[in-house]
């Protein structure tokens, strides 16, 4: 297997990427990570008969993660932005779903390992929405730094 982490995968990641204002926000780092280490998860289930349909899908609930953060951040008011953080956690939910589903092929190991990812993912969007909306969620701050930063990640080698 080979091992990713998240400090070495940031080190890799274009300075035109870090160098926006948008990389500050946690949410998208964690979801442009899990686009980066689902890609070989993505092929293995492609791969395999059964999962080419299953395999799509993740690949669309993935990427679409990050890239609606990355639209609702670029919206003017908190509505709209929210409306997009919203479609960016039912993409996550969606992709923990199809993941789950992928588990056989993928192994326990990587699942879990993306659980945590996603699970991560889909806190901070919890907090982000309502606080766009202008109400407030009686849940733990969950905007601290979170301890599978330096988790390896479980990439099938082929």
């Amino acid at each position: 297997m080979n091992f990713i982490k998240y400090d070495d995968w940031v080190k890799k990641v274009p300075t035109s990427i870090q160098e926006d204002s948008l990389w500050k926000m946690k949410v998208y780092q964690l979801s442009l990570f899990l686009g980066d280490i689902g890609w070989d998860d993505i092929s293995t289930l492609y791969k395999d008969g059964r999962t080419k349909s299953l395999s799509n899908q993740l690949y669309r609930a993935v990427g679409s993660i990050s890239a609606n953060v990355a639209e609702g951040y670029s919206r003017g008011t908190g509505k709209d932005r929210a409306r997009f953080y919203e479609y960016s956690l039912g993409s996550a939910r969606e992709a923990r779903d199809w993941y789950y589903k992928g588990r056989h092929l993928l192994g326990n190991e990587i699942i879990n390992h993306r659980f945590l990812i996603l699970t991560e993912i889909i806190k901070l969007l919890l907090t982000m929405v309502p606080e766009q909306r202008n109400y407030s969620v009686k849940e733990p701050d969950l905007h601290t730094e979170s301890k599978l930063m330096n988790a390896p990640t479980f990439n099938k080698v082929n």
